[in-house]
């Protein structure tokens, strides 16, 4: 009599357990949800600097296998063919212009209110542990920063819980690595000065003693000497702290492979901002002579052992499949931008912008138009892409991977929501984008608008040897017909640039 009820004891048994299980392997597959993400954003590296697309005088093994297992983009930009515009608009999901963001100075006060919704404050909402380690150059403090003791605002203010910054840019003042909104390696008997309008130091600069140089520098590059370079700026003490341009490979790889080792448990974003390309180009020993271009060739390959190693941390951790990585540029390329380091004697016949016009500081397609990879093993499928999509597109995108409502605070009004575009799911991008240069262009499909150009530009870009689509008439190009944009349409389509001018202006206006 007992028997029915020792089966059916079993019978429970075995659905409790069955249950428990399914309960189980239910909660990992939610945890697995969240994927951990990596944007690698690499400094002036133009469209056609990596072998992925279609350079041969240099290999980029560690991002060409991102490619061949990702998304390849052929229409991704940055937002601006500027730094400090670009990164403005990549945290924020807001278009630069709306914050009269420019190229900084290296005491630049810090650019991105602490009110101001950002990549890291809305992933860190969402659970996101978050760091940035690399290149910062969105300002640090109040107006005049203290860099004898922590600098607030920073990027703590702003989202990130973790920061190791090249504070700048490479050829600025300050040389020095600043962890956590502090100076590394800071001496308080050699307290630090900046200064961007006259020399307050008695150590020497480039313009004084170029017999001192590495590398020789433009005027605008003839400040303090720090390593062998002269840099931006004038700067006093500090000395203990300096940095050494060669290893910063090591310095900033080392930092961000802590990062992702120590967070590893759970989820985590982190914006790793590479100095390379940008100048002065001096890369480590083992990467000299690894092409023929001369320092900027060779600065891509170590760039590109950078990024294999950061690769490398994910797949020894066993948290690659759960990992989104997003690798760009923040502008296209410039060969001779201060320093004579032979790039572009040394050129040859490589394409920095592939088949496109222009480069950094340019209106023209090789101004914003930049590498564009998305890996996510399991998740995307190795694929090409031709959907127009802007990094200003990022915010709401990741946003809504993780589940973030941006909208309720009306955290952006430039950032549209294109996951499944970054995703592979599907090739229908935006509709329209802006480009921002020293003027403001206008993508529409294949159609691109360069509105005229009144200012006055920069004493410093009139010596530069770029294409900077400054006229001071609007310029039309249907890119289909005509990518490197040397037939200006204008007077064959006055209705398309009549209707562009107008819808160019809403967007600027809108609110």
């Amino acid at each position: 009599m007992c028997k029915p009820l020792v089966y059916m004891n079993k019978i429970l048994l075995f659905l409790l357990t069955t249950c428990l299980i399914v309960s189980c392997a239910s909660t990992k597959s939610e945890k697995k949800q969240k994927p951990n993400i990596v944007i690698i954003y690499i400094d002036d590296l133009g469209y056609g600097d990596v072998s992925c697309y279609g350079a041969t005088a240099v290999q980029t093994p560690n991002v060409d296998a991102l490619a061949k297992n990702g998304i390849r983009f052929t229409d991704g930009h940055c937002s601006a063919s500027t730094c400090t515009p670009s990164r403005f608009a990549l945290l924020t999901g807001s278009y630069a212009f709306r914050n009269n963001a420019a190229i900084l100075p290296g005491d630049a006060p810090m650019l991105i209110s602490s009110s101001k919704a950002t990549l890291a404050s809305v992933l860190k909402n969402a659970g996101y542990t978050t760091g940035v380690v690399g290149k910062w150059h969105l300002g640090l403090g109040d107006g005049k920063p203290n860099w004898n003791a922590e600098i607030k605002p920073g990027p703590a203010q702003i989202g990130f819980d973790y920061s190791f910054l090249i504070p700048a840019t490479p050829d600025r003042v300050p040389t020095v690595y600043i962890e956590n909104q502090r100076v590394v390696n800071f001496n308080s008997n050699d307290s630090i000065s900046v200064s961007y309008s006259e020399n307050i130091s008695k150590d020497a600069t480039g313009l004084a003693h170029p017999e001192m140089l590495k590398m020789q520098a433009d005027s605008q590059h003839g400040g303090t000497i720090v390593n062998g370079i002269s840099r931006i700026g004038f700067m006093k003490g500090g000395h203990q702290a300096y940095w050494k341009d060669e290893e910063f490979a090591t310095v900033l790889n080392n930092k961000a492979t802590e990062f992702i080792t120590q967070h590893r448990q759970k989820p985590f974003f982190l914006y790793y901002s590479m100095p390379s390309i940008h100048v002065p180009r001096a890369p480590n020993a083992r990467f000299v002579g690894a092409t023929k271009m001369g320092a900027r060739g060779d600065a891509i390959v170590e760039m590109d052992w950078m990024v294999g190693k950061v690769m490398e941390a994910l797949k020894k951790l066993e948290i690659e499949d759960n990992t989104l990585v997003i690798f760009s540029s923040d502008n296209g390329p410039v060969l001779d931008d201060g320093y004579t380091d032979n790039a572009a004697t040394l050129i040859g016949n490589h394409a920095a912008s592939g088949i496109y016009k222009g480069g950094k500081y340019s209106a023209y397609e090789g101004g914003t138009r930049v590498p564009m990879i998305v890996y996510w093993p399991n998740v995307v499928k190795p694929d090409e892409s031709n959907a127009l999509i802007s990094h200003v597109d990022l915010l709401a995108s990741l946003a809504k991977l993780v589940g973030e409502d941006i909208n309720k605070n009306n955290a952006t009004i430039d950032s549209e929501n294109m996951i499944s575009v970054l995703l592979g799911r599907s090739k229908e991008g935006r509709k329209l984008m802006i480009e921002e240069a020293f003027t403001t262009s206008l993508r529409s499909g294949n159609w691109k608008y360069i509105a005229p150009f009144n200012g006055k530009a920069p004493e410093w870009l009139k010596n530069k040897v770029v294409a900077t689509g400054l006229q001071a008439t609007a310029q039309l190009y249907n890119l289909e017909d005509d990518p490197k944009e040397n037939h200006n349409l204008v007077e064959q389509y006055p209705d398309i640039v009549k209707k562009m001018a107008t819808q160019l202006q809403k967007i600027i206006e809108k609110k």
